[in-house]
């Protein structure tokens, strides 16, 4: 049977989920061409982050190929759709043409300027990653011109930001702005106080579509954050210089006034993407949203393979009579719906109707403080951050980005410059990596002379370090030896061993004076605590809750394989292999995190005492990337990111071409 042709028309978050969902339930059955004027995914949602300059543009650009992988039935292809040809099923490009049996048009929306005029002139949209470029340029532009400037007046209306709108977009903007005000002030020597930032809304009241109570702390903030929000002001023109606003409600005399400035950030409505209309398909009456039946189909062509997704979907709620909300949620939801009936026409079953199930609502005002509702719990402040971070994050586990997931926390949390994360930079310091020189050494060092006499035997260097040893790797067990001599084991431990080697040569009572007690911690007495004092060990005997799995790891001579001195063996050459890892610098992050691992399972046996504990918070240290100075992962992890990259995701570029 021949293969069926999909053609997914934007790169969205409605795109995108439809066309994994049809990637992964039609692997062999389709072929599958994704078009998107731009080679990534624009993360709508971190695009005034972008603006503000608090996190790099690459941030918010998630590149298509990184996304999908090699998948064998997706074809990338960076162009521009002009023409949707019903009649012979054909998606008409600006270069070229792809035939389909089944389109999905997912191109999102656009700003509305509610043909205010001036706005397309001299306001600044939040809709794309070229415009959130465009109003970091103006912000750093503004502020440039006006640290140099004399007449008061001017340099007011310079510093003078307004924001038009009150919804998601407006409050998140202005938030990062509260930021973004200290720290220009800071690097262009100006007073903060100097910077006025004015969010103009036409209503009495912001963020209308969210919980009441949540809404107002959001405004408390805002006051308390010296933001000026002018409820309202309806904003009637924008001109170089200034912008002309009528003050007043519905039921008052409006008073027009100007206001002067040379920035205003437009983020006051939404509407479908108006790069659709060629395509012919019927629009709502209002918002040039392309309507769409319960099942995603464009209205008025049903059973023809075409369906709509996404912000420029419109798929009326006989509730409200309104459509779909034009959220991230209900994005996904859509592409979903529309993936699913595809599946349905194509392996056969029953199709699904589109039901909206939004779980809530998280605005961010600055780097670390927002308001959320989340079913019917409310968090703000900390949580409220914590909270978007958490479904950021999530967001990266369920598309299988790992890369994507890393630069998230990179970016967010630990590289984010004049504490703008939600830890208050707690955890963004760029430390010099060559302090964990030293430390690196002498941690590998400690290893090394831990394992050379268990793998050699002989003395350590000069006997410093503890007594001549016998090597590990014969065979005479160590561990259990040790683990008798501790009395707290008396019980359990001693009658196993009684039983588990009845012809041992010797009373279990034997072996258990004979024990010497000495582990591998034990050789570092003189860099751990005063001569001649006994240190307590973590845990009195193994804790009951790990006898029964000792007891696996016990001596078995019944079975002809003892798995106890295996895992000696095993581990001896183990903690030689990550001492050298360590004092080289190899995979640094991966040798420290085992030697913490290590030594926590060394803790919870009853083989360690308190004080070889400062093994784990070091480990811990190292993992900060203190094999790049002076160590071989300064070039094996770059050269590995780039080997795995390009085998697991191909080579990402500006412009796809498809296959």
């Amino acid at each position: 049977m021949a293969k069926k042709k999909i053609v997914v028309i934007g790169a969205g978050f409605a795109g995108l989920s439809a066309t994994r969902k049809l990637s992964s339930k039609l692997k062999n059955d389709v072929e599958i061409t994704l078009i998107d004027k731009h080679s990534y995914q624009t993360m709508m949602t971190q695009l005034h982050e972008v603006a503000a300059g608090r996190v790099p543009f690459t941030n918010a650009q998630y590149d298509l190929q990184r996304l999908l992988g090699k998948r064998k039935n997706i074809s990338i292809v960076t162009d521009k759709v002009v023409n949707l040809d019903k009649e012979n099923k054909t998606v008409v490009t600006e270069n070229g043409s792809y035939d389909y049996d089944y389109v999905i048009v997912a191109i999102g929306g656009e700003p509305n300027d509610f043909g205010v005029p001036g706005v397309k002139d001299y306001g600044f949209t939040l809709w794309s990653l070229e415009d959130a470029m465009k109003i970091k340029r103006q912000l750093e532009i503004m502020v440039q011109l006006a640290s140099t400037e004399r007449d008061e007046a001017k340099r007011k209306a310079l510093l003078t930001i307004n924001v038009a709108g009150s919804g998601f977009t407006g409050i998140e903007m202005v938030g990062e702005l509260i930021d973004w005000r200290k720290k220009v002030a800071t690097d262009w020597k100006l007073n903060p106080e100097e910077i006025t930032l004015n969010v103009v809304e036409m209503m009495p009241t912001i963020l209308n579509t969210l919980d009441r109570k949540q809404a107002d702390k959001a405004l408390a903030y805002l006051k308390k954050k010296n933001v000026n929000v002018l409820l309202n002001h309806g904003i009637t023109a924008v001109e170089e210089g200034h912008i002309v606003v009528n003050v007043g409600g519905h039921d008052e005399e409006k008073v027009q006034k100007e206001i002067p400035s040379y920035t205003l950030i437009w983020t006051t409505g939404v509407q479908g993407n108006t790069q659709a209309q060629p395509y012919e398909l019927t629009e709502t009456e209002r918002g040039h949203r392309l309507l769409a039946n319960d099942y995603m189909e464009a209205i008025g062509f049903e059973g023809k393979g075409i369906y709509v997704a996404g912000d420029v979907s419109g798929n009326m709620d006989p509730k409200s009579g309104r459509p779909q909300p034009q959220i991230v949620e209900a994005a996904e939801q859509t592409g979903h719906t529309a993936a699913d009936n595809i599946i349905a026409d194509i392996k056969g079953g029953e199709k699904h109707k589109f039901v909206g199930k939004y779980q809530g609502t998280m605005v961010s005002v600055g780097s670390h403080w927002g308001v959320a509702m989340v079913g019917s719990l409310r968090l703000t402040g900390f949580f409220a951050m914590a909270m978007k971070n958490f479904i950021y994050v999530l967001y990266t586990l369920q598309i299988y980005s790992a890369y994507y997931l890393f630069t998230y926390l990179k970016n967010e949390i630990f590289h984010t410059e004049d504490n703008r994360n939600l830890m208050r930079g707690h955890t963004s310091r760029r430390g010099n990596v060559l302090w964990a020189l030293p430390l690196r050494l002498f941690y590998g060092v400690i290893w090394l002379l831990d394992a050379l006499p268990k793998v050699f035997g002989g003395a350590n260097i000069g006997g410093i370090f503890g007594k001549s040893s016998q090597s590990w790797m014969g065979g005479q067990l160590k561990i259990t030896t040790f683990l008798i001599s501790n009395p707290k084991n008396s019980g359990w431990l001693k009658d196993f061993y009684s039983v588990a080697h009845p012809a041992a040569g010797a009373s279990t009572h034997e072996v258990v004076t004979k024990a010497t007690g000495h582990f591998a911690f034990n050789a570092f007495n003189g860099l751990s605590y005063d001569y001649g004092t006994t240190p307590n060990p973590i845990t009195n005997g193994v804790p009951h809750w790990m006898q029964a799995m000792m007891k696996i790891f016990m001596p078995n001579t019944q079975t002809g394989f003892d798995i106890a001195l295996f895992l000696q063996k095993t581990m001896s050459i183990v903690e030689l292999l990550l001492a050298l890892a360590i004092l080289s610098g190899t995979f640094t992050w991966i040798a420290s995190a085992a030697t913490a691992g290590l030594t926590l399972m060394f803790a919870t046996t009853g083989m360690l005492t308190w004080v070889g504990l400062w093994y784990i918070p070091v480990a811990i240290a190292l993992m900060a990337g203190a094999g790049r100075a002076f160590g071989l992962d300064r070039w094996i992890q770059p050269w590995l990111q780039k080997i795995l990259g390009k085998l697991w995701y191909g080579k990402p570029r500006s412009i796809y071409k498809g296959r």
